[in-house]
């Protein structure tokens, strides 16, 4: 795919979804990085299920300390990975105490050096906290990407990134990824995309693949009829 189709199909899918926003439901910075700490390998309808009555009871770093860890794991007991993600938040909280008065950094290094928080975590929070534009790649962004040929499929989830940097204007790469999201989780899905109805298709060698690719039929044998002296 070349920059200008690329630019094409950012376009058509702003046109799509112009309201594109982060879904995973915060009131402030802290929250937001605890409910995406919570979201790796889960959907953000479960989080927010949960964090509901979480952010209910924990408001600071210091309430996530107050609690065993035994407490937290049965708060957060529903969400895959439970007993990682309960270690990370106190880990996180401890650290958040300890190097930044309790606050959450600005700086995407700092972000990155805390427990439980990668690349994509830090990007959310940075440009859904504190409006610096970024590109976090999640699994529907990279799925995205190599689908529609931007990237080879055997790209790293670092590579996906960079070359989304490199192709979309820096203004607009928060807008993007929340577009990119909405694109695949609720368009381009990971089975049965709509590719039927999709109005990027002619950028989008998958697409144009799947839809070309003979339709498989499930054809019942014909039961053979009974001979003459079996029927007797």
């Amino acid at each position: 795919m070349t920059k200008k189709e690329y630019l094409e199909f950012l376009d058509e899918i702003s046109r799509m979804f112009p309201d594109a926003h982060c879904e995973l439901l915060h009131d402030n910075p802290f929250e937001l990085l605890i409910a995406v700490v919570l979201s790796a390998q889960c959907t953000d309808a479960l989080v927010n299920k949960v964090t509901r009555d979480l952010f209910e009871k924990y408001k600071a770093p210091a309430d996530y300390l107050s609690v065993p860890i035994e407490e937290l794991e049965s708060d957060i007991r529903s969400i895959g990975l439970y007993r990682s993600k309960a270690k990370n938040i106190q880990g996180l909280c401890h650290r958040l105490l300890e190097q930044y008065g309790g606050e959450v950094p600005k700086a995407h290094e700092d972000l990155i050096s805390l427990p439980g928080v990668g690349r994509k975590t830090a990007n959310v929070v940075v440009s859904n906290a504190f409006d610096t534009p970024a590109i976090a790649v999640d699994t529907h962004v990279e799925r995205v990407a190599k689908r529609i040929g931007l990237c080879k499929t055997n790209a790293t989830v670092l590579e996906v990134e960079r070359k989304l940097m490199r192709f979309t204007p820096r203004e607009r790469w928060t807008e993007t990824h929340h577009q990119l999201i909405f694109f695949g989780r609720y368009h381009c899905k990971a089975t049965r995309p709509n590719c039927e109805t999709c109005p990027v298709l002619s950028l989008c060698p998958f697409g144009r693949k799947r839809l070309s690719a003979p339709k498989k039929t499930n054809r019942s044998k014909k039961k053979a009829s009974p001979s003459h002296a079996e029927a007797t």
